[in-house]
């Protein structure tokens, strides 16, 4: 029928679809802020997490309890939880949690 959606085109998976970390997060540190960006920034390298945003944020609709937003895109899912576990990030998560408050999300 026309206008119905196929149910097998939601099945076929098609190349793999990049995924997304949203983080959120409010400085505490600055310091140990700067300190942990740098050092996250080199984990991504061999998973092909690139940023394609960060700074402050201004809420359109609604109320926001961070002031910051970072944006970090994948290849994949896979490759965003893989880094996120990796020993590389793993080790310098006591730095990020002394930097700032956060919350991690993925999409994708």
């Amino acid at each position: 029928m026309l206008g119905q959606l196929n149910s097998n085109a939601l099945l076929d998976k098609g190349p793999p679809m990049s995924a997304l970390i949203i983080v959120d997060l409010t400085p505490i540190d600055k310091e140990k802020l700067t300190a942990y960006s740098t050092q996250a920034a080199q984990t991504l390298l061999p998973y092909g997490g690139e940023f394609l945003a960060k700074g402050p944020i201004e809420a359109l609709h609604g109320d926001t309890a961070f002031s910051t937003k970072v944006v970090i895109q994948f290849p994949d899912r896979d490759s965003a939880v893989n880094w996120y576990a990796s020993k590389a990030y793993q080790e310098i998560i006591p730095l990020r949690n002394e930097g700032m408050v956060s919350q991690f999300h993925i999409v994708g």
